[in-house]
C-alpha cells in the first residue's frame, strides 16, 4: 500500500513517484481530451492550450527521472489547492538544463556504465545498486531532456492572425506558473492594432505581458495594465484559464471536493487512485471604447464589462456521484453539470 502523509510536502518513496507522476500525467491527458470534446474552448485555443499542456507534462516527466533513484533529494509537491509540484521545481530544471555540458562531464562513461550493469546482472547475478540506478537515470535525464521544452515560470507564445467570427483580428497567448498559488494558468487576449502590423511591436507586447500579465490577479487590474502600457493594442477580449487544482489523495486545503474525496478515501468509499479536477475560466470583454489626454496626446482606452465567470469539474463518473451527494453546493454553482472523464486504473 501507498503511505502519503497529508502533512507531508515531498514524495519520499520510489512508489509514491510512480503513483503522483501516473496520476498527473492521467488527469492532464484526460482534461485536455475532455476540453476538446465538450468545446469549452475554440478550436485555436484548445491547440494553444494543447502545446502549453505538453510543456508542463514534459516537465512533469522531466521530474520523474531526475529523482526516481535520487535518495538525497526528493520533490516537492504543492499539497495547498494545486497538487502540482512547487514552482522552485520547475526553476530547478531549467537551471540544471543550463549547466547540462558541466552535468555530463561528471557522469560515467555510458558504455562502461552498460558493462557494469552486465557484469552486475549476468556474471554476480546481483540487483542494480541504487547508487549507480540514479546515474543511470542522472545520464537519460541530462541527455534526454530539453530546456526549451521546460514549462517556465512565464512562457509565451506567439502573435498569431484571430480565427474567423472572434472579436478582434489578432490573438496572443501566453501561460505562467503562479508562485503563490503553484497552479498553470493560460491566457489569451484578442486585440486589435492600430497600424499595420503588431508583428513589428511583438517585442514590446510580450516585454508587457510579461510585466504585467504574469501572474494571478485580478482580470479587470491585468486588462488596465496591457492597456495602459501599449498604446497601439486594442484589447477586445481577454481569457484566462485556471488549470486545477487537481483533487487527489496528495491534496491538503480547504477545497469543499478535496475534502471530500479524501473522507471518501479515508472511509473506503472510493479508491485511492481517485480525483478530481477543478477548471476555472475568467472572461473579460471591451463593451466601448474612450479617448483620454491633450489634443497631441490622445490615447484610446477600454471601457471593460463585468468579469465572467465559469466554472467546471471533471471527475470519473463514481466521483461525480460522490460529489452530487456530499457538495451539493458546488455541483449547483458550476458552468455545466461535472464532466465525466475516465478513472485511473493502478493494477
Amino acid at each position: 500500500m501507498i503511505v502519503t502523509p497529508l502533512d507531508s510536502a515531498i514524495l519520499d518513496s520510489k512508489e509514491q513517484y510512480v503513483f503522483y507522476h501516473k496520476m498527473i500525467d492521467f488527469s492532464l491527458k484526460e482534461l485536455i481530451v475532455a476540453v476538446q470534446q465538450k468545446q469549452i474552448l475554440n478550436a485555436q485555443e484548445v491547440l494553444l492550450f494543447k502545446q502549453y499542456c505538453d510543456l508542463l507534462l514534459y516537465s512533469i516527466e522531466a521530474m520523474r527521472v531526475k529523482y526516481m533513484y535520487d535518495d538525497e533529494e526528493n520533490m516537492k509537491v504543492d499539497l495547498t489547492d494545486s497538487s502540482f509540484p512547487n514552482y522552485l521545481e520547475f526553476r530547478y530544471l531549467f537551471n540544471d538544463l543550463a549547466l547540462r555540458e558541466d552535468y555530463l562531464g561528471k557522469l560515467t562513461d555510458i558504455d562502461t556504465l552498460k558493462s557494469e550493469f552486465l557484469d552486475t546482472l549476468m556474471r554476480k547475478k546481483e540487483p542494480i545498486s541504487k547508487r549507480k540506478l540514479f546515474q543511470a537515470a542522472s545520464i537519460v535525464y541530462y541527455t534526454s531532456a530539453k530546456k526549451e521544452y521546460i514549462f517556465n515560470r512565464f512562457v509565451q507564445g506567439k502573435i498569431i492572425q484571430a480565427p474567423e467570427g472572434s472579436p478582434a483580428e489578432h490573438l496572443v497567448s501566453w501561460s505562467f506558473y503562479d508562485v503563490s498559488h503553484n497552479r498553470p494558468f493560460i491566457c489569451y487576449m484578442y486585440f486589435n492594432y492600430d497600424g499595420k502590423d503588431p508583428q513589428k511591436e511583438r517585442d514590446e507586447i510580450y516585454s508587457a505581458l510579461k510585466t504585467v500579465a504574469d501572474r494571478e490577479m485580478s482580470l479587470d487590474t491585468m486588462a488596465y495594465g496591457i492597456d495602459k502600457r501599449l498604446p497601439d493594442v486594442l484589447p477586445k477580449l481577454i481569457k484566462r484559464v485556471d488549470l486545477g487544482p487537481i483533487h487527489n489523495v496528495f491534496a491538503k486545503d480547504e477545497n469543499k471536493v478535496t475534502h471530500a474525496i479524501l473522507q471518501g478515501i479515508a472511509n473506503k468509499e472510493i479508491p485511492l487512485e481517485s480525483y478530481a479536477i477543478s477548471f476555472k475560466i475568467d472572461e473579460l470583454k471591451s463593451g466601448s471604447e474612450f479617448k483620454e489626454g491633450g489634443f497631441f496626446s490622445k490615447r484610446t482606452f477600454q471601457k471593460w464589462d463585468a468579469i465572467y465567470r465559469e466554472r467546471y469539474v471533471f471527475a470519473p463518473h463514481r466521483i461525480i456521484q460522490m460529489l452530487y451527494n456530499k457538495t451539493p453546493e458546488v455541483m449547483n454553482k458550476l458552468a455545466q453539470g461535472p464532466i465525466q472523464i475516465s478513472e485511473l486504473k493502478t493494477k
